[in-house]
C-alpha cells in the first residue's frame, strides 16, 4: 500500500494543493504511481509518475517491514542499487560502514533530511577512493515518515555529491499518537543477540503546531565466522600447540565459528542511542516556523589482526636500562590480538520559516549546524618503543567533520497563456562553512619511546662498552657491544601497534567556505509534455568555481504511460577531510623520524613527487526511462549512464631512496629528511557507470481471501575505468576487480499477503555472480600486466529469502516474528590455494556485499496509543 507523502522539511506546498493530494490519496490509495514528492525538483511537489526523473519512495510500513535495527541495511534491502558490506578489521570502516549507491561510493549520493543536506561523517576512508560522506547510520529508521531516492544526477539541483543520485530521509510530523517497538532476535549460530527499543510520540505544539519525537536504542553482541589460524596463514595455532604442549592451556578449542579462535572475524559488538526530534508551528500570518534536530552516541568493538607469538613485536629482545633482556612474549605468551574501539557521537540542528510572499510566490529561508566525531580507543597492545613500561590501553587520537550552512529558496509560479501550466522558476542561494580536524591522541600512543633507538642507554661506543655498560655487566647482564645481533641494537617500532596515535606534527585542522546559486524553470508546456531545467554556479575558497546545468522531460504518450529523460552535468568537490587527512607511521631507522602513510596532495614532497592539488571530480548524467500503470499494475523501467572524470583515489606507495632524498634536500623541500614513504590522494582516472533499473508492484485483491502486494525492485549496473591519468597507478588486477569484483545483479522481490488480523511477508533477495581476480607472480616490466595471466573465480550467485508472520491483537497491538535468510545461506568460499586472499582465520572475503553471518530469527511487538 501506499500514500501521498509531503515532507515536513520540503518546499512549500498550498493547502488547496495539500487538499488535491489527499483527495488523490483517497482516490487511489494503492498506486505508488500517485504519490507526492517533493525530492528532484526544486518546484512544487510532482507525483512520482508526473516525474522527469526516477524516484523511488519507501513509505512507513514498508520501512518498519524490514527487520534490521541499521538504516544503511534497510536501504539495502529495499533498494537494489544501494549496497553495504560488513567489514572487519578496517580501522574506522568498521565504525562508519562505506555504502554505494549504483556502484559509486557514498560521497557521490547527496544525503538530505527533510530536504535539507546532511552533513558529513568524520571518517575518511584510508587508501582507494578516501571516501567521506553522510552516516546514515545516525538516522533512526524509527524517525522516518517516508524516504525519497531519486536516482538520477542533480548537482545542477542541489550542488556537490549529488552523481549518483539523492537519499531524502522525512521525518514524521504527526501532532498525536505514540508507538513503542522492542525487538530481540539473534543468528543461527547462537551469537549476535540482538536488541531494539524504539518509540516515537506526536504532540501538538499549541493549536497550530506540532512536534514529533523518535528515541531508539539497540544492542548488539559479536559474532564469530571465522576458523583458526592454520597452515593456510604465517602462523599455524594447532602446529604451535602440539610443539609447545605446555602452551595449549593459552588457546580456546578453536574452530569454524569459534568465538575462542585466536582472532574474531565477523560482526562487531556495539550499542547505540539514536533520537531525532521534527517540529513545526504555523504562525497567524500563515507562515511556518520547522526545526528539527538529532543526537547519536554509538559505540563498537572488534579484533586487529593476531600478534602471534614470535612475530616481529613480540619475538626480538630488548635490553632494558639495568641490562637485563625483556620481550613482549613475556607479558602475550600466547600472541595478542588488539582490540579497537569506536565512539561515533553525531549531532545536527537545523531551522527555519517559509511562507508565502503572495499565493504564487513562496520563500524558505533556512539555517543548519551539524558535527560528526569519531573517538578512538586501542586495547590489548603495546608501543614497542616503550619496552616494558608501555600501557596495553591507548588513545589514538579522534576525528572530527562540522558544517554550518544558511540557505534561501524561493519559488515563483507565472502563468504563460501558451503552457499547460504555471511555469515554476526556482532559485536561491547558499553558504556553507566545512571543517576537518584530527585531534592528537594521548602521548603513549604516538611516542617514540628509547627502544626506538639502538643502545638507548649507551651501553655501548663501537665494539667496547662505556661505562655504563660495564655497570650493568658487572652486575650480571649478558651484554655484548661486540655482537650486532645483541638485543641492545634492537629497534622497536614506535606508536600504539596496530593503529599509531595521532602525533601533533600530523594533527590539525582545516576550514574552507563556499557559496551557491542556482535557478530552475519547470512547466507542463502541453497537457502531455512536462519539461524541466536547471542550473547551478558554486565558488569554494580552496579550488575555485564550478558551474553545472541539467534539462529533464517527461512525455505522456497515453494517460497511463510516460517516457522520461534526462541530461546534466555534476560534480563532487573534494572535502576538508580528503584534503587534509593524515595516517603515517614512523620509525626511527638512524636515530631520526622517518614517517611513512598517506599525506595530503598539498604536502610539499608529494608535490615534489608529483602530486598536483586535488580539483573536483566531474560528472555527465545520462537517463533515459518509462513509466506506466495498467490497472494494479506500475512498472518503471530506466536506463543511465554516468560519466565521471578526475576520479578521486590513492596513489601507489612512493618510497623516498637515498637519491629521491638527495633531491629534496637540495630543492629545500620542507621535510625532505623525515618522510620515507608517500601515498595521496589524486584525480586519478576516468570511469563509467551505466545500467538499468526495473521496479514493479502489483496489488491482487481476492476478496474475503485478503489482498497481496507484489514488488519486484532489480538493478543491473556495470563499472569500467575509461582512462588513466597516473602512470603506474593500477596494475592489471586492480581494473579487472574494479570492473567484475561486485555483483552487476541485484533484485528483491517482495510479497505481502494480509487476511484479516495477519500479514505474512516473504523476499527474495538476489545477488548475481562476480569474479574476484588476483596475480600472483607480480607486475610484469611495462608495470601493469600479470606475467602468465590473472587468476580469477567465479564466485556464483546467491539468493537469501525472508519471511515474517504478523497478528494484529487489536488496532493498537501487533505481534511479528520472521527470520532472514531463512534458510541459513553463505556466500561462497573463496578457494585459498587459487587467489590467496583469505587466511589469517577468513572464510569468506571479508569485504562482501553478500551478508555472511548466516539466518536470524526475530521477534517483535509493537504497540501505538
Amino acid at each position: 500500500m501506499s500514500g501521498v507523502f509531503l515532507a515536513a522539511g520540503g518546499l512549500t506546498a498550498t493547502a488547496q494543493e495539500i487538499a488535491a493530494a489527499q483527495e488523490l490519496a483517497v482516490a487511489d490509495s494503492v498506486s505508488v504511481q500517485q504519490t507526492i514528492t517533493v525530492t528532484g525538483s526544486r518546484g512544487k511537489p510532482r507525483t512520482v509518475a508526473d516525474s522527469a526523473v526516477p524516484i523511488d519512495v519507501l513509505d512507513e510500513a514498508t520501512i518498519k517491514d524490514v527487520s534490521f535495527t541499521d538504516t544503511n541495511d534497510v536501504l539495502k534491502t529495499l533498494v537494489p542499487s544501494y549496497t553495504i558490506g560488513r567489514e572487519p578489521i578496517s580501522d574506522g570502516s568498521t565504525f562508519v560502514r562505506p555504502a554505494a549507491l549504483r556502484g559509486l561510493s557514498s560521497d557521490k549520493t547527496l544525503v538530505l533530511v527533510n530536504s535539507k543536506r546532511r552533513h558529513r561523517a568524520a571518517l575518511v576512508s584510508i587508501g582507494g577512493s578516501g571516501t567521506q560522506g553522510p552516516d546514515v547510520a545516525t538516522i533512526p529508521a524509527s524517525a522516518l515518515k517516508t524516504v525519497e531516492i531519486l536516482r538520477d544526477g542533480a548537482a545542477a539541483q542541489y550542488g556537490s555529491d549529488a552523481i549518483a543520485g539523492v537519499i531524502n530521509f522525512i521525518l514524521k510530523d504527526s501532532a498525536e499518537g505514540a508507538e513503542i517497538t522492542v525487538q530481540g532476535g539473534q543468528y543461527y549460530e547462537g551469537d549476535g543477540e540482538d536488541l531494539l527499543i524504539a518509540g516515537n510520540i506526536g504532540l501538538p505544539l499549541g493549536e497550530n503546531g506540532f512536534i514529533n519525537i523518535s528515541l531508539e536504542g539497540t544492542s548488539a553482541q559479536p559474532t564469530s565466522r571465522g576458523k583458526q589460524w592454520d597452515e593456510t596463514t604465517s602462523f599455524d595455532v594447532d602446529a604451535y600447540v602440539a610443539a609447545n604442549p605446555d602452551k595449549a592451556y593459552l588457546y580456546g578449542p578453536g574452530g569454524d565459528y569459534d568465538s575462542s579462535n585466536v582472532q574474531i572475524w565477523g560482526q562487531p559488538e556495539s550499542e547505540a542511542f539514536r533520537s531525532f526530534v521534527n517540529m513545526g508551528y504555523t504562525l497567524p500570518g500563515g507562515q511556518e516556523l520547522y526545526a528539527f534536530a538529532n543526537y547519536s552516541n554509538s559505540s563498537a568493538d572488534g579484533d586487529f589482526n593476531y600478534r602471534f607469538p614470535g612475530n616481529s613485536v613480540n619475538g626480538p629482545q630488548i635490553r632494558l636500562q639495568d641490562g637485563s633482556t625483556y620481550k613482549f612474549d613475556s607479558l602475550f605468551p600466547a600472541g595478542f590480538t588488539p582490540r579497537f574501539f569506536g565512539n561515533v557521537v553525531d549531532y545536527s540542528t537545523t531551522g527555519g520559516i517559509r511562507g508565502e510572499f503572495t499565493p504564487d510566490f513562496t520563500y524558505d529561508f533556512s539555517a543548519r549546524y551539524g558535527k560528526n566525531q569519531i573517538n578512538y580507543k586501542l586495547g590489548n597492545t603495546v608501543n614497542p618503543s616503550l619496552g616494558d613500561s608501555s600501557p596495553t590501553v591507548f588513545h589514538p587520537g579522534d576525528l572530527i567533520s562540522d558544517e554550518v550552512a544558511v540557505a534561501a529558496d524561493f519559488v515563483y509560479s507565472y502563468e504563460m497563456g501558451s503552457f499547460a501550466s504555471p511555469v515554476d522558476f526556482s532559485f536561491g542561494a547558499e553558504w556553507r562553512d566545512e571543517g576537518y580536524e584530527a585531534v592528537a591522541g594521548d602521548e603513549a600512543s604516538y611516542i617514540a619511546g628509547p627502544y626506538a633507538f639502538a643502545d638507548p642507554w649507551d651501553f655501548c661506543e663501537g665494539a667496547a662498552p662505556t661505562a655504563a655498560g660495564l655497570g650493568v655487566i658487572a652486575d650480571g647482564s649478558s651484554l655484548d657491544c661486540a655482537d650486532p645481533s645483541d638485543p641492545v641494537y634492537t629497534l622497536n617500532g614506535v606508536g600504539s601497534n596496530g593503529f599509531p596515535g595521532y602525533s601533533p606534527d600530523y594533527s590539525g585542522s582545516l576550514n574552507r567556505d563556499s557559496y551557491g546559486i542556482y535557478a530552475g524553470a519547470a512547466a507542463d508546456l502541453t497537457d502531455a509534455l512536462f519539461v524541466e531545467v536547471a542550473g547551478r554556479f558554486e565558488n569554494y575558497s580552496d579550488f575555485g568555481e564550478t558551474t553545472n546545468g541539467k534539462i529533464a522531460a517527461r512525455w505522456s504518450v497515453t494517460p497511463n504511460i510516460n517516457i522520461r529523460g534526462s541530461v546534466g552535468t555534476g560534480f563532487r568537490a573534494p572535502t576538508p577531510g580528503q584534503l587534509a587527512t593524515t595516517n603515517v607511521s614512523t620509525r626511527f631507522p638512524a636515530g631520526e623520524p622517518v614517517a611513512s602513510g598517506l599525506f595530503p596532495a598539498s604536502n610539499p614532497v608529494s608535490q615534489f613527487l608529483g602530486a598536483e592539488e586535488l580539483k573536483p571530480e566531474k560528472s555527465t548524467n545520462y537517463s533515459l526511462g518509462a513509466t506506466g500503470t495498467f490497472g494494479p499494475l506500475s512498472v518503471t523501467l530506466d536506463l543511465y549512464k554516468i560519466d565521471i572524470s578526475d576520479q578521486f583515489y590513492a596513489s601507489r606507495s612512493i618510497t623516498v631512496t637515498p637519491e629521491i632524498r638527495d633531491q629534496l634536500i637540495a630543492a629545500g623541500v620542507p621535510g625532505a629528511d623525515t618522510i620515507g614513504a608517500v601515498q595521496f590522494f589524486q584525480n586519478a582516472f576516468d570511469s563509467s557507470t551505466e545500467g538499468v533499473d526495473l521496479v514493479m508492484t502489483y496489488l491482487a485483491d481476492w476478496g474475503t481471501a485478503g489482498s497481496t502486494a507484489f514488488t519486484l525492485s532489480s538493478n543491473y549496473n556495470t563499472f569500467s575505468v575509461e582512462k588513466v591519468n597516473i602512470d603506474g597507478l593500477f596494475l592489471e588486477e586492480d581494473v579487472y576487480d574494479f570492473e567484475n569484483g561486485t555483483p552487476n545483479y541485484r533484485t528483491t522481490f517482495t510479497v505481502s499477503h494480509t487476511i484479516g488480523a495477519y500479514t505474512f511477508l516473504g523476499r527474495a533477495n538476489y545477488f548475481g555472480e562476480y569474479n574476484p581476480s588476483q596475480c600472483l607472480a607480480g607486475a610484469a616490466a611495462d608495470g601493469y600486466s600479470c606475467p602468465g595471466g590473472l587468476l580469477t573465480e567465479d564466485s556464483g550467485s546467491e539468493v537469501l529469502f525472508d519471511i515474517e508472520a504478523t497478528y494484529a491483537y487489536d488496532d493498537t497491538t501487533k505481534f511479528t516474528v520472521g527470520a532472514r535468510n531463512v534458510t541459513n545461506e553463505y556466500p561462497y568460499e573463496p578457494d585459498y590455494n587459487n587467489l590467496r586472499e583469505t587466511g589469517n582465520g577468513r572464510i569468506y572475503r571479508s569485504d562482501s556485499i553478500v551478508d555472511w553471518q548466516g539466518g536470524f530469527v526475530y521477534l517483535k511487538a509493537t504497540k501505538s496509543f
